[in-house]
């Protein structure tokens, strides 16, 4: 088995307040947060009623009247990325064995706001017991698999290899790329279009969170209420979003000249067998996910200049991560700057993933640190450095950004430059 060094050399990006990587890399480094109240949506029933909305229009951004009829919302981010990730890389598809580009899309709720759409018209609003399917969109079936949106993004790039779904709860963004990785890496594609979607801010899925109580409440403060690390928060805040890549193997990307983001160099994923929704508080998983995937990597934890955090907002989660942090990294978890961009986008679950590691190639690209927003009072036992408010200039030769999700899955990815020196 071969095993081959994979680089991202193209990134395509949606997410509240950026519709596209440089509108998004913008909101991060000002520190502005794109959470607000929900419009899609009557929230006032719910208990929770913020969210962070992507300001998208499916035809201004090139998608047909019939893609956007036949594609729910989470579909339609993953095609618009997708083809701005093919165009960011520079690559000439046309050129390449399409058995050899392969596509893998993760997704945590699939077609969640078709469906519930749908619901709401076949039943009219609810009221119908035995359903009339006639009013239903003729594609229904599409929203029902969610194989559909890898089918739709090969489309889109004119792949014919490999094509996948991965669905793993909120890791999946990291376990997509991930996976994506490891099949450039092992040579079964040249190339791989690889990331996550969802589009979950559905009254359905706004029910289900304040069930468990696990979005916050501030409703009278949006623009502040998603509060990673911070001794106030209260839940987190649901987003959406999507961010793809296109992975390349190392020297076939330099024969061609692109530019190379990062060297996706170390991955690893755990399950805590625990709980469905809890977390040990001593983060053994994620520090397991992150051990490995430095090992993977051939790097010491004093190699890591930055830490793009799960920091989703809730206590639980927030204590669980800084304790991994410092089980993996020893003492040099308290001199790495850790952040948090879900206090900026929220948490788009299944896509937050690929939304982080857009945002971590993109630090390394720019030598910026994205800030942890709205941090103004540190939980005391979050004590690490959380690069509060204020981006940091900070150069950045190797990051590990790390997920958590329902059901005990801990992954953590490692970028690096190429060039870097290993242990």
């Amino acid at each position: 088995m071969s095993s081959r060094r994979v680089v991202i050399t193209g990134i395509g990006v949606i997410a509240p307040g950026g519709v596209g990587t440089k509108d998004f890399w913008s909101l991060l480094t000002e520190g502005r947060t794109a959470t607000r109240r929900i419009s899609f949506f009557d929230p006032s029933p719910f208990r929770s009623q913020v969210a962070a909305e992507a300001d998208f229009d499916a035809e201004l951004h090139g998608l047909t009247p019939q893609e956007v009829r036949r594609t729910d919302r989470a579909a339609q981010f993953a095609v618009v990325t997708a083809r701005e990730a093919a165009a960011d890389s520079g690559l000439e598809f046309t050129g390449v064995d399409p058995h050899r580009v392969g596509v893998t899309v993760g997704s945590a709720v699939g077609a969640t706001t078709g469906l519930d759409w749908e619901y709401r018209t076949v039943s009219d609003g609810g009221r119908l017991d035995l359903v009339d399917h006639t009013y239903a969109v003729p594609h229904l079936y599409d929203y029902f698999v969610p194989s559909s949106f890898a089918a739709e993004t090969a489309w889109a790039v004119g792949a014919e290899g490999p094509a996948t779904v991965v669905s793993t709860g909120c890791t999946s963004g990291l376990d997509a790329v991930g996976h994506g990785a490891e099949l450039v890496r092992e040579g079964t594609v040249d190339v791989m279009v690889a990331g996550a979607t969802d589009a979950p801010i559905s009254p359905i899925t706004v029910a289900c969170f304040d069930a468990i109580k696990a979005t916050t409440p501030r409703n009278d403060d949006p623009e502040h209420a998603s509060r990673p690390f911070d001794g106030t928060r209260n839940g987190f805040v649901l987003g959406e979003g999507c961010a793809v890549f296109v992975l390349e193997e190392l020297e076939s990307a330099r024969r061609r000249g692109a530019r190379i983001y990062a060297e996706v160099a170390g991955y690893a994923s755990r399950c805590n067998a625990y709980h469905m929704t809890g977390l040990r508080p001593d983060g053994r998983e994620m520090a397991e996910a992150v051990r490995v995937a430095l090992d993977e990597a051939r790097l010491n934890p004093e190699a890591i200049d930055y830490v793009n955090a799960h920091g989703s907002g809730t206590k639980q989660n927030d204590r669980h991560e800084t304790a991994a942090f410092k089980r993996s990294l020893g003492e040099h978890a308290y001199r790495v700057p850790v952040s948090s961009i879900k206090s900026m986008v929220g948490h788009s679950l299944g896509a937050i993933g690929s939304i982080e590691i857009a945002a971590s190639a993109l630090a390394m690209e720019h030598g910026v640190v994205p800030p942890t927003a709205n941090l103004h009072t540190p939980d005391p036992e979050c004590d690490l450095d959380y690069v509060p408010l204020t981006a940091r200039e900070h150069r950045t030769d190797a990051v590990v950004s790390v997920g958590s999700g329902f059901g005990g899955f801990q992954s953590a990815m490692v970028l690096a430059r190429p060039e870097r020196s290993t242990a």
